[in-house]
């Protein structure tokens, strides 16, 4: 049995903890895949490079609107592939060699608690002072009949594959559907969706929501309100039976990809053995301070909390380090703002309340809209369909959300959830700042003065 001060596991945002202010403590860190985690190996920064890759394709068709009559000859798929993961594959080993050189005690082999503050590593006991358990989420499958007995994939996978399939069905409406959706289309492959919901993209602002799901009819065959009953092997390909408001139809595919959600890794790590509580979706349940109900032990990331982002996970990583540092005077996050993205054609960003939570919740509210086709970058952009959209406190006269649809959305918004996180009004934000013309944040600044004044 070997005792530490400190046990992270998880190298993902977990492998952010050990510093330089940590560094008097004896560290082990255990992963038994890849350092860095979801988002440098399968998630946001591998897909974020084949979406870069699938706006020039689709950028260069769609310039005619401009007078600019481009084609694209070809993708080549596997130099996209190759250049991409060329870069993020290395970058494990050089993480892994790093944190050896420099003292900490890394294992390879997967973890599971055996008892409080007691991990099984291999056939090696473990035991620690204190544990930061860090260990993400995976794809989560669902139970679709005769799914094991055919080829498939999810995020973890589909990035890593040989050519550009000719066709593809994919079975979910979220992030992940949307965002693949987006660069196979622009690599030409015809996609398929199918969605148990009215519409893509569900967790968005309805009007989001609704504008996404029309736009995505032009580009993709989708399936609303249905589910996939049977799958089974077609040839090379996979056959799908979807059930849904118009009965069954059969459709082909050359690949499969399920996109319907991640599910926290506590039972692979037994937490419940390790006397962690699980809430009813099995992450971890903490205080505000990122403590679990075991004293010494805390954890953050996809584990602990239901947002899957990894900015999250980034500032829950800092506030941890500080606790660790500072026990007696614990803080929490400073801001409760959790913004997010969808790099998908149109982008999409959110933070805060939408309107349909606005209303569940009974919460006084005034809506503001702008259209990207009101700015003049809009004109220049020719863009027909995009807006911002502001949910505003009537008395308070401050941002309750903000909702964009359209190009450089992530970007866009930024301003927005900084007023958010600061506690501005939308007058200060609106009057008080210079908004450069003809620049497309003017679109942030127009939505803000069409916010109704008292």
């Amino acid at each position: 049995m070997s005792h530490y001060d400190l046990i992270v596991l998880g190298a993902g945002s977990g492998n952010m903890l050990p510093g330089d202010d940590l560094r008097h403590l004896r560290t082990a860190i255990v992963e038994p895949d890849r350092f860095g985690g979801t988002c440098l190996n399968r998630g946001c920064i591998p897909t974020k490079m084949f979406v870069v890759a699938a706006e020039a394709a689709s950028n260069a068709r769609a310039a005619t609107r401009l007078g600019v009559h481009a084609t694209v000859d070809t993708v080549n798929w596997k130099e996209i592939r190759d250049r991409i993961f060329g870069r993020i594959d290395p970058l494990h080993e050089k993480a892994l060699a790093y944190r050896r050189e420099n003292g900490i005690d890394v294992y390879t082999e997967p973890a599971r608690f055996i008892a409080p503050k007691t991990v099984l590593v291999g056939s090696e006991q473990l035991t620690a002072d204190t544990f930061v358990v860090a260990a993400g989420s995976r794809p989560k499958l669902p139970p679709i009949p005769g799914l094991s007995d055919v080829p498939h994939h999810t995020s973890d996978t589909v990035m890593r594959i040989d050519e550009i399939p000719p066709s593809i069905l994919i079975v979910g409406g979220g992030f992940i559907a949307a965002e693949f959706g987006h660069v196979f289309a622009s690599f030409g492959s015809q996609v398929t969706i199918v969605q148990s919901g009215p519409r893509l993209l569900m967790a968005e602002d309805e009007q989001v929501s609704a504008a996404f799901t029309e736009a995505a009819a032009h580009r993709h065959r989708l399936f609303l309100e249905a589910q996939l009953t049977a799958v089974r092997p077609d040839g090379a390909g996979i056959a799908a039976t979807v059930a849904g408001p118009a009965g069954e139809v059969d459709v082909h595919a050359d690949l499969l990809l399920i996109a319907t959600g991640r599910r926290p890794n506590t039972d692979l790590i037994d937490a419940a053995a390790g006397g962690l509580t699980l809430d009813e979706h099995g992450h971890v349940v903490t205080d505000k301070e990122y403590r679990t109900g075991v004293p010494g032990v805390w954890a953050l990331g996809d584990i602990a909390n239901h947002f899957q982002l990894k900015h999250m996970a980034n500032a829950e990583v800092r506030v941890v380090a500080y606790n660790l540092q500072h026990p007696g005077a614990e803080r929490g996050l400073t801001s409760t703002v959790a913004p997010h993205a969808v790099f998908t054609e149109p982008q999409i960003a959110s933070v805060g309340l939408t309107e349909q939570d606005a209303r569940a919740r009974n919460v006084d509210h005034m809506v503001a809209l702008r259209r990207y086709s009101d700015t003049a970058y809009g004109w220049a952009l020719e863009d027909t369909t995009g807006f911002a959209k502001l949910l505003v406190d009537p008395t308070a006269r401050a941002l309750l959300g903000a909702h964009i649809f359209g190009p450089h959305a992530a970007i866009l918004i930024q301003p927005l959830i900084q007023a958010m996180s600061l506690d501005q009004t939308v007058d200060q934000i609106a009057r008080d700042v210079l908004y450069i013309h003809p620049a497309l944040t003017e679109l942030v600044e127009q939505a803000l003065l069409e916010v109704p004044r008292p």
